[in-house]
């Protein structure tokens, strides 16, 4: 059974930095889409960046400070968060897909992590 674990979660005050982390069991991230979904209290769930056989993408608010990057050797995927801003607070969730091409689309995943919190207090 596929497993995702993420860590790196916490409360930074706006403008700060976080990368989060998210390590893969029984799957393969070579070759295959991972994206960071998240969801914050009260909304839907969103997509805000994506890695596959196409290369990454990111939901318009988070370009230029978001970077998602995959360490194959360790099955390891990334999210370097940076300029953070209040509208970034939110559960965030590793997500993996059986396919290389990528959508932002949090239906496209077919696995999830559990989720780390990220606070950036107002």
């Amino acid at each position: 059974q596929v497993q995702l674990a993420e860590s790196g979660g916490g409360s930074v005050q706006a403008g700060g930095s976080l990368r989060l982390s998210c390590a893969a069991s029984r799957y393969t991230t070579s070759g295959n889409c991972m994206g960071w979904i998240r969801q914050a209290p009260g909304k839907e769930r969103q997509a805000v960046a994506a890695l596959g056989s196409a290369g990454p993408m990111y939901l318009d608010s988070v370009k230029g400070r978001f970077t998602i990057s995959k360490d194959n050797a360790k099955n390891t995927l990334y999210l370097q968060m940076n300029s953070l801003k209040t509208e970034d607070t939110a559960m965030y969730y590793c997500a993996a897909a059986d396919r290389g091409a990528c959508f932002l689309i949090p239906s496209w995943f077919d696995y999830w992590g559990q989720g780390t919190q990220v606070t950036v207090p107002s």
